[in-house]
């Protein structure tokens, strides 16, 4: 009995047609030429128009008042002001790279990549985020630098009396409220431990509550309530709707912190208008 056998071509992968391919000469390069020289004579510009003042030579014995990081680290710096500096200067920004290093992981739909705002309801998550992230940060500056609590007495008369004294600001928890003296030394261990040379025993509950558990609360529970609406009103739909809404509010964040940092703190890092700015010669005596 005779067998036939048919001879079928090997499937192979479609291949992109050439109008779906992008070069990296001329497309890319040349993009990224012109984007460098427009961004090179913008400094030229901007250093001709704007004259940056000179101060004195560097002194050891005078520190500059406010002393501060170059500016991409300013809106570390302005967290400072607000937490545990372990948990600004370290912490947060270590989880927050893990977070963006998990992204594509948590993200693997491989349909739109690289688009910008490949979904449905980018723009519209975009542009909320960014507006919530912005006037979120500047009401929780202002709020823990005590202005919004002035201005509403200043403005309405409600002081609200000794009772309401420690929604001042986050440092008003701790001096604010009546804690029992038992609450500044719960103890770790049943045995004294020391840690670089330093004691290890207790742990005070009012200063962990306003320096860690407060920060951390609003970092993460803000956020989350962020995406719970959006998902709710039926914009966020995907993981990668979710992902932009995130990172949108923590670019803005950032940003405020950094234009805070630059241009709203003057001496002592108190909160001024731009045009109140001093420039000082320094507190002598502090290094």
């Amino acid at each position: 009995m005779a067998t036939a056998v048919v001879a079928r071509p090997v499937a192979r992968p479609q291949e992109r047609a050439r109008d779906e391919e992008v070069l990296v000469w001329p497309d890319l390069v040349f993009v990224e030429f012109i984007s460098a020289m427009v961004f090179t004579l913008t400094i030229f510009l901007l250093s001709a128009i704007i004259n940056a003042p000179l101060l004195d030579e560097a002194n050891a014995d005078v520190t500059p008042n406010p002393s501060k990081a170059p500016w991409y680290f300013l809106n570390l710096q302005e967290l400072l002001l607000h937490m545990d500096k372990g948990l600004a200067g370290v912490i947060v920004p270590a989880v927050w790279l893990g977070l963006m290093a998990i992204f594509p992981y948590f993200d693997t739909d491989n349909e739109g990549q690289g688009v910008w705002f490949g979904t449905e309801n980018a723009v519209k998550i975009t542009v909320v985020s960014g507006i919530i992230s912005f006037v979120g940060t500047w009401l929780l500056i202002l709020w823990d630098n005590g202005n919004i609590a002035q201005y509403l007495n200043g403005w309405f008369g409600l002081s609200g009396g000794d009772s309401l004294r420690f929604l001042e600001n986050a440092r008003a928890f701790q001096s604010q409220l009546p804690w029992p003296e038992w609450s500044t030394h719960i103890p770790y261990l049943w045995f004294d431990l020391t840690l670089l040379d330093q004691p290890f025993h207790h742990l005070n509950f009012p200063a962990w509550l306003v320096e860690q558990a407060i920060p951390v609360a609003f970092m993460v529970g803000l956020p989350t309530i962020m995406v719970y609406v959006l998902w709710r009103v039926g914009w966020v739909r995907t993981r990668r709707d979710a992902l932009l809404s995130i990172f949108t509010g923590f670019v803005v964040t950032m940003g405020v912190l950094t234009i805070v940092g630059t241009a709203f703190r003057s001496e002592s890092e108190e909160l001024v208008w731009p045009w109140q700015l001093k420039l000082s010669e320094g507190i002598p005596g502090q290094e």
